[in-house]
């Protein structure tokens, strides 16, 4: 086995996979039923470098690697890192593939690296390992040129292996996605249009994402969006925030969205966006579950009439909206199940979850035949005056049922109202709920700025989130020392700043306004 040293130098002969260790005993082969835990007892591990190409390696180390003049060892293990709900670990969303991707090309073009091997490495964490793993093979997909396969061969070069990811649902789960399901979602976006870096919006994708900017992310660019389920006013409740119809209706018209799908309880009056011009439809089936096949079938069958965008939307805007936005990404691209669900959750973390993904499996294969004979139908009509009609393409496929057997439950689903789980708390209040805390947390905003700010921005007007001149910058620590200052303030001075401030000639108002910009 060749040292370090002479591994770089002597390129040609190199294997793509090198080891080195101080352990006298075998290494621990990892398997994808390790946890972190298990391995944290092992100790002496082998350290392994994978070479991507003459200059970019891929690295798992176990101890602090030295530091060597023809070498640059970078980690992001802490700089990029998932926002898990529950028990999820990843994969890591496509604004944090679109940084690395432009950190690896920073490098490679540097001047000053110019002569060095560029060194991605991590650590023993086995979920940053899948992390690390996934960002690499994103990269050799994306820039390099290397099909999916290519791409996992190399990282998984000898007995290498790299734990699946799971979903976002409280306790266990017996549904997985792997490293090799993401290539494959990727290169395919790449393939369709999903995908392209040369007009990806960063700020756009990283401001919208957030819950108190509308928390909302395309899964296809210009075609499906998915986003948290509007109320009936703008307000931060039990920690997170809802957003009113008319938040959405100026960005929605600017993106030619015109189709608005809602999948949950009625939490807002539908009028709204139809008097605002949209086309409105509820499809409700119960938070955490499947559709029915009478709900696939309208929903594919509104999307594909829908003459602009369609916005989609449940509570969350997580399980039920991905489950049926999977449903017609495998119809039309003819994705698989694990393909779609690692896309959709590439795009908006989180989605799709419990036994909606094996729902999708189970659908794969009749959303396949459906998608081909609409596609055949459609080149029929390709010349024809009404090529957009495509609900008239569908009526031969009337009798094919999702399920492909006939579906025995034809009755219509009972009529639900706002009375519904008014006192209940379902799955889609708690991951909305955990993803607006943990954000807030992250921008290190006390939630006493956050509530002020939210009264205060109630009492004027609706928070504004269809302008991209109005994106905010991410809260630094010093200006939110700066918003706290107050509560920090004793009793005493806190009189005589009351007292100042009835004074026109002084006023400290302005903190509070640069907070309140912030959080918008």
């Amino acid at each position: 086995m060749k040292r370090k040293g002479e591994r770089w130098l002597s390129r040609a002969g190199a294997p793509p996979c090198s080891r080195r260790g101080s352990s006298t005993s075998a290494a621990v082969k990892k398997s994808r039923s390790s946890t972190s835990e298990d391995l944290e007892h092992l100790e002496h591990r082998d350290d392994l470098y994978l070479d991507i190409t003459d200059r970019l390696c891929f690295a798992i180390l176990y101890s602090r690697p030295k530091s060597a003049p023809h070498e640059h060892y970078f980690s992001i293990d802490n700089e990029l890192e998932y926002e898990n709900f529950y028990a999820d670990f990843g994969p890591l969303n496509l604004a944090m593939v679109y940084r690395y991707c432009c950190k690896i090309n920073k490098k490679l073009k540097s001047i000053t690296m110019l002569r060095k091997k560029i060194i991605h490495f991590t650590g023993s964490d086995q979920r940053k390992q899948a992390n690390a793993a996934f960002l690499v093979g994103c990269y050799m997909v994306i820039y390099l040129g290397r099909t999916p396969e290519e791409a996992y061969r190399i990282l998984i070069f000898g007995d290498t292996s790299y734990i699946p990811f799971r979903d976002a649902a409280y306790g266990s789960c017996n549904f997985y996605i792997t490293l090799l399901d993401c290539f494959h979602a990727v290169k395919k976006a790449m393939q369709y249009g999903f995908l392209n870096f040369n007009s990806f919006n960063l700020d756009e994708y990283e401001y919208y994402e957030k819950a108190e900017n509308g928390d909302f992310n395309w899964i296809i660019p210009e075609r499906m969006l998915a986003f948290c389920g509007p109320h009936s006013r703008s307000r931060l409740k039990s920690g997170y925030h809802q957003h009113s119809p008319e938040t959405y209706i100026p960005y929605f018209k600017r993106h030619n969205v015109t189709t608005i799908i809602r999948l949950n309880k009625r939490m807002y009056d539908a009028k709204r966006f139809t008097d605002a011009g949209f086309d409105h439809y509820d499809l409700f089936f119960a938070d955490g579950s499947t559709p029915t096949d009478d709900i696939v079938k309208g929903f594919l069958d509104i999307c594909e009439n829908a003459e602009g965008a369609i916005a989609v939307h449940c509570k969350a805007g997580l399980g039920r909206t991905g489950t049926l936005i999977g449903c017609y990404v495998m119809k039309h691209y003819r994705m698989t199940a694990a393909e779609t669900i690692a896309w959709i959750r590439i795009c908006r973390p989180g989605s799709v979850i419990g036994p909606q993904q094996q729902f999708l499996v189970m659908k794969q294969s009749s959303l396949w035949l459906e998608g081909e004979y609409f596609r055949q139908k459609l080149r029929g009509q390709e010349n024809g005056p009404h090529r957009t009609a495509f609900s008239k393409l569908l009526l031969g496929v009337d009798d094919i049922s999702i399920n492909e057997v006939e579906n025995q439950d034809k009755e219509a689903a009972e009529p639900y109202s706002d009375d519904d789980e008014v006192n209940g708390v379902t799955q889609g209040d708690r991951l909305r709920a955990l993803k607006s805390r943990r954000q807030s947390k992250a921008n290190a905003v006390p939630l006493t700025v956050i509530l002020q700010s939210s009264v205060q921005s109630c009492k004027t007007s609706e928070p504004n989130i269809s302008g991209s001149t109005g994106i905010a910058k991410r809260t630094t620590r010093s200006a939110s020392r700066k918003s706290s200052f107050k509560s920090l303030v004793p009793q005493r001075e806190r009189r005589k700043r009351s007292a100042l401030q009835r004074k026109p000639s002084v006023a400290f108002c302005p903190s509070i306004s640069r907070t309140k910009a912030v959080l918008r």
